[in-house]
């Protein structure tokens, strides 16, 4: 894995674990040689994951749209900073810049960036692996919550068993490495209604 794609907030939120967390990710993707791919912004934790990776040594590719550089939101000292016009192009730019793709905690935007790769995945469009870093139980609920619509019929059991879920790096890198040395297809044959 060169390049993994982290999904993370633009806020710390309420628990200073969670700014703990991005920042020991940021430093032990770099010291493995682990590029980070990001959503390119200065703040919060995304701001966290991004300065701890430089700081430790580490490549930081931030995508934008222009709309969102132009009201001052990028953070300029990464690696590079890739410039994009909208919020689709921007997961688009991402998904292409990296091997894997990890959520960390955050709320709608990083809930949308997750599913969407997720989905795509799950329809065949990539293979690329898919994680949820659960640290301290923060997506459990999500987790469980996935399960109950799988159990509705509404999920393939096959797509929720290909995630990746570990509530530390080490457990989750090992999971995405797993799922890429395998590379499993997507489980896009089975009936979703």
């Amino acid at each position: 894995m060169r390049r993994l794609a982290v999904f993370l907030a633009s806020s710390n939120g309420h628990d200073p674990a969670h700014a703990a967390l991005a920042a020991g990710v940021g430093t032990e993707l770099a010291r493995q040689g682990i590029g980070i791919v990001y959503g390119g912004g200065r703040r919060g934790l995304m701001g966290v994951v991004a300065d701890s990776a430089l700081k430790a040594g580490g490549e930081v590719i931030g995508v934008m749209p222009r709309s969102m550089i132009e009201r001052e939101w990028a953070h300029e000292g990464v690696t590079e900073l890739l410039m994009c016009d909208s919020m689709h192009e921007r997961k688009a730019l991402m998904a292409e810049h990296a091997d894997a793709f990890v959520a960390l905690p955050g709320g709608l935007g990083t809930l949308e960036e997750i599913f969407e790769v997720w989905s795509w995945r799950q329809l065949g469009f990539h293979t690329k692996p898919i994680g949820f870093l659960d640290a301290g139980g923060f997506w459990t609920p999500l987790l469980s919550a996935l399960r109950d619509i799988a159990d509705s019929g509404f999920l393939p059991p096959s797509t929720l068993d290909d995630l990746a879920v570990a509530p530390d790096l080490p457990g989750l890198l090992e999971a995405l490495q797993e799922r890429l040395r395998s590379t499993p297809q997507p489980a896009h044959g089975e009936n979703l209604r």
